[in-house]
């Protein structure tokens, strides 16, 4: 009997340790499970905050959102040509396209100057060496252009797979980023564009849509990505644009899209008028009429307002603010104001936190609240300026004409952060990937980074 209670003290004892090294692992496997969690949503942090601040892709003229902005944290603030260079690579011939980036490629366009064979280009994010050159048309009689432009101005647009590129009325097409083979072309979209083309081709959803505005046809196209055929086409109004002599019905200008009231909207701005059409119809929802010619531009908006630059105005461009909510003419109705000083009529504006920023061709800066237009403040820059500014990280990046771009904080007081010079000059607006700054002048591409 004693033996069977010592026995089971004993046996009882043994399990207790048992469950006590059980419940010791279990508890230190909990903890052990805890941190690993704690590590890995550390690590989940990092990595997604990573992402969504890579700016990875930057795949139209004016970024992600067509507005110019970047959400990369640690772009170079200082650089010239012995300076954060990460490499510089020639562009043969000529061209002011904006170059855009897909993952590991950068996309441009250039032509030879008497507009006769118009190519694109990619180049080696990582290298900058030139992947791909391909000669896309042959032209045996170019139209005439502005000595400011070039033959490949418009910018081209960049997604998975593809790259759409557009030399206005002397071709369109799809390429395949692998091989540059050609998906599909079109020619036959046909405007006098007098100064040469301008506007850049505009994605949404399945569309790829066009401005083909010159002193002869005037209207907006929307062709299937897929294989380029046609999906809408609308004229620009006729009754409004035969007003005017036909050098005045040329524009430049490159759409946005908005969301109004839970529906998206292209922002169409052209000589003589600016509209809004639903983007998937081609259908007019509103207009204002301001009469002026060669409107390059690219218009904004905050979702609440839309603003847009009315070209060559007599004597100067201006600035609108049109509240985007009726329709037909809302020229009188929806007018939130203007400005009529200092307005680019080259360069597009950048709006961030109810402030926008512009420059003017002149180098006058300005920044002013977004709700009244009233000037918060101006100052001078140095140099001519065709570029559009980029923004990312409190910084606006402001490049002119003779190669040097000026760094601005972001606010309500006007700081200068650095002035940079590099050879040649701008007229294309930068590209941002990572914490790069893709900038291309009249001769060269560049990477600059830290």
């Amino acid at each position: 009997m004693l033996r069977l209670t010592l026995y089971g003290i004993v046996h009882q004892a043994s399990d207790h340790q048992h469950r006590c090294r059980f419940e010791r692992n279990r508890y230190l496997m909990m903890i052990k499970s805890k941190w690993n969690a704690f590590y890995c949503g550390i690590f989940l942090i990092i990595v997604i905050s990573q992402v969504a601040y890579a700016g990875d892709n930057w795949p139209s003229f004016r970024g992600p959102k067509n507005d110019g902005i970047s959400d990369a944290r640690e772009l170079p603030v200082e650089w010239s040509e012995s300076k954060n260079i990460k490499w510089k690579t020639a562009i043969h011939d000529l061209g002011f396209s904006t170059p855009v980036v897909w993952e590991n490629q950068i996309w441009v366009t250039t032509a030879t100057e008497e507009g006769h064979k118009l190519y694109a280009v990619c180049v080696d994010f990582e290298s900058g060496k030139i992947i791909h050159d391909k000669l896309l048309y042959e032209v045996e009689n170019p139209q005439r252009k502005h000595p400011l432009n070039s033959y490949a101005t418009p910018s081209p647009v960049i997604e998975a797979g593809r790259v759409y590129v557009h030399f206005g009325s002397d071709g369109t097409a799809c390429l395949d980023t692998k091989s540059s083979n050609i998906l599909w072309s079109r020619e036959d979209l046909k405007c006098t564009h007098w100064s040469g083309p301008g506007s850049s081709p505009f994605m949404y959803k399945h569309l790829l849509i066009l401005h083909l505005e010159g002193k002869d046809f005037q209207y907006i196209i929307a062709l299937d990505k897929k294989n380029g055929k046609t999906i809408w086409k609308t004229d620009r109004p006729k009754e409004l644009y035969e007003k005017t002599i036909p050098l005045y019905r040329k524009g430049f200008s490159t759409p946005i899209i908005t969301l109004i009231d839970g529906k998206d909207q292209l922002i169409s701005v052209g000589a003589q008028t600016s509209h809004a059409y639903d983007p998937m119809t081609g259908d007019e929802i509103w207009y204002v009429y301001y009469g002026t010619d060669s409107t390059v531009s690219c218009p904004i908006s905050d979702g609440e307002l839309v603003f847009f630059n009315t070209g060559i105005q007599r004597p100067s461009p201006e600035l609108w603010a049109v509240l985007p909510t009726g329709s037909g003419n809302v020229t009188e109705s929806h007018l939130a104001w203007k400005i009529i000083e200092h307005v680019p009529n080259e360069s597009s504006p950048i709006i961030m936190n109810g402030l926008i920023y512009m420059v003017s061709d002149q180098g006058k800066v300005s920044c002013f609240d977004a709700k009244t237009g009233q000037i918060i403040w101006q100052e001078d820059l140095k140099g001519q300026f065709s570029a559009s500014p980029v923004y990312a990280a409190g910084r606006i990046y402001f490049s002119n004409k003779k190669g040097e771009t000026t760094v601005i904080s972001e606010g309500k007081l006007f700081g200068v952060l650095s002035s940079n010079k590099i050879d040649e000059g701008f007229i294309a607006s930068p590209a941002i990937k990572g914490n790069s700054l893709i900038m291309r002048t009249k001769t060269h591409l560049y990477r600059i980074s830290e």
